[in-house]
């Protein structure tokens, strides 16, 4: 397993690519916390932190498919690192100006939230183009899950340590530094400048035209939503069980749980279609949310949290595989960006819903969110799953996993037929 994964890094390129990206992403996974402390340090109330954060959230959601869209359109180098900078002049003028004039803070969360560069997508798109076998594309796509795990874990610590030895002015700027620094590394390197979208029909639709990715967002909309409400709940559970520390375990037990089911499924190669597999791993993720509305005391609930994380990653993987299946030629940075909002709308949906949950009802039914939002992303794969599978032609191979002179090459990168779509990806 692990000289698997030896072997994807070694591959030119590869490490600098998941590498960089995870750095140019560290604003937008770091952005709550971030914003959350310096406005509290500027004597900005909650609300207006999580004002200023829902503001982030939802320019972030609206420019990740257009911004993914773009790069379909002119490349990654000419739309990833303009959008990076001003994203990052965004949260500099933010913490320049502070909370007076509000309408300026306010600007400068649109500003940053809309303008995050379309990174995992962009190096989603990339693989195809870097490795040279299937099953190396598969396994990278794994460990992007894994790697977004650690992201989610080191960022805030970063955050932290940054406000501990500065400020929390200078966490924003270092930690944007950062993102600016890791988009430069992805879009200077040779597969960025190099990679062309495949040509595309034109469609205002985009990406979303087709039937097999709707369904997908649809289900991982629910899986958004089941992550958000267990952040809440943990709260809730904590605060009735020995306060934050305890919240911390419950949702680091998930994280590491989702690291080591990542791993594992990322080490070897899986039969069958993508999308059959698809169910079973979504299926057995919502088995595992169901549970947590136990509430038992705290050993057991942290036990109970890692199980519940472990399908996570690989659900994420698969779902990424099924994405570059259905996504119509052209057009597959834009499809994965619509993963990604897709994921994040459903994340801030499940923390509404919880809060109101847990106010009215307590603990356990705070965990019948995330339990009732994994029972409804399989009954969404379960009742759409002909658009899922049918029209789905043979796999053909494309120029990337051919050798040279190998007869019937198709300038097609993203190794997969499309239902109702010619099979030409990537190029």
């Amino acid at each position: 397993m692990a000289a698997g994964y030896g072997e994807l890094l070694r591959t030119p390129h590869a490490a600098r690519l998941l590498i960089g990206t995870l750095l140019g992403r560290l604003p937008n996974a770091t952005a709550a916390l971030a914003v959350l402390l310096f406005a509290r340090a500027e004597g900005g109330s909650y609300a207006l932190a999580g004002g200023l954060s829902a503001v982030y959230g939802a320019a972030n959601a609206v420019g990740q498919p257009l911004l993914g869209r773009a790069v379909d359109r002119l490349g990654q180098p000419r739309v990833m690192l303009p959008a990076a900078v001003a994203s990052a002049l965004g949260m500099v003028l933010f913490a320049v100006v502070g909370l007076e004039p509000l309408p300026v803070a306010y600007a400068a969360m649109l500003i940053a939230g809309l303008f995050t560069p379309p990174l995992e997508g962009g190096l989603r798109a990339l693989w195809p183009s870097v490795l040279r076998r299937e099953d190396q594309v598969h396994a990278a796509y794994a460990l992007d899950a894994v790697a977004q795990e650690v992201m989610f874990a080191l960022g805030p610590l970063l955050v932290t340590l940054a406000v501990a030895l500065w400020s929390e002015a200078a966490a924003l700027l270092v930690i944007n530094v950062i993102g600016v620094a890791g988009a430069l590394s992805v879009v200077v390197s040779r597969p960025s400048r190099r990679w062309r979208s495949a040509p595309r029909e034109a469609h205002w639709l985009g990406a979303l035209r087709s039937p097999g990715l709707l369904v997908l967002l649809g289900s991982f909309f629910f899986i958004g939503l089941a992550l958000g409400a267990i952040a809440v709940a943990a709260v809730a559970y904590a605060d009735e069980h020995g306060g934050g520390a305890v919240s911390s375990a419950l949702l680091s037990a998930l994280g590491v749980g989702a690291l080591a089911g990542g791993i594992v499924y990322g080490g070897r190669a899986w039969p069958g279609a993508p999308e059959r597999r698809l169910r079973l791993l979504v299926a057995a993720l919502a088995l595992g949310y169901l549970p947590l509305m136990l509430v038992p005391g705290v050993v057991t609930m942290t036990v109970l949290a890692g199980v519940a994380g472990v399908f996570l990653a690989p659900a994420l993987a698969c779902a990424f595989v099924v994405v570059d299946r259905h996504a119509p030629s052209g057009t597959v940075t834009e499809a994965f960006s619509w993963l990604v909002t897709t994921f994040v709308v459903g994340n801030a949906a499940g923390t509404a819903v919880a809060g109101p949950a847990v106010q009215l009802g307590g603990v356990a039914p705070g965990f019948a969110v995330p339990a009732a939002g994994g029972v409804a992303a399989l009954a969404v794969l379960l009742a759409a799953q002909r658009f899922l599978l049918e029209g789905l032609r043979p796999v053909v191979r494309p120029t990337a996993y051919r050798t040279p002179g190998e007869p019937g090459a198709e300038n097609d990168r993203n190794h997969a037929a499309e239902p109702g779509f010619r099979a030409r990806h990537q190029a």
